[in-house]
């Protein structure tokens, strides 16, 4: 978290900075760092609340989530990496770790010994459980400004938005 303005200043984000610029792009802009911001100041949160409620991070968790997803199967380093949009050495530090502890298990991989596969212990699983329904209450709560009605069109609207974003930058059609 960043520290509090000096002398009672008053925290200013960079859409408010932006109210006063030039004519050109600026709702677009506006939008972009409302986004972003909400986007920050809910993941800020969430970091938080994991710290304090679980003594874990948010990347722990991200990784805990993807492989709870895959089921028992597993997931390569690459492929966690990939879904986590991170590096593999990233992830092999937190694996490393959240094995030690017993959370996730690693598995040879007999084609390719370099290879190994990562997968919830029982144990992972059950912390899992526990660290995502407290994160989906947060969540919830950190939303409950918005009545359903609102959700679902914000969730419509930044829907459309992606595809439009992914379709300026040659991925998939808007």
């Amino acid at each position: 978290m960043s520290p509090p303005p000096p002398d009672g200043a008053v925290a200013v984000d960079a859409e408010t900075l932006l109210a006063d610029a030039p004519a050109g792009h600026k709702r677009e802009l506006r939008l972009w760092l409302c986004m972003l911001a909400c986007a920050n100041l809910i993941e800020g949160e969430v970091r938080r609340r994991l710290r304090l409620a679980f003594g874990t991070t948010l990347p722990r968790f991200d990784l805990l989530a993807q492989l709870d997803r895959a089921g028992v199967e597993g997931l390569t380093l690459g492929e966690v990496s990939r879904r986590m949009m991170v590096s593999n050495g990233n992830v092999t530090g937190i694996a490393a770790r959240l094995v030690a502890e017993g959370l996730v298990a690693r598995r040879a991989n007999p084609a390719d010994r370099r290879a190994g596969t990562l997968s919830l212990t029982v144990r992972g699983r059950r912390e899992f459980a526990r660290q995502s329904a407290a994160h989906e209450e947060w969540i919830a709560e950190l939303l409950a400004g918005l009545t359903p009605a609102d959700q679902a069109a914000l969730h419509r609207l930044l829907g459309r938005a992606k595809g439009g974003a992914r379709a300026a930058i040659g991925g998939e059609p808007a």
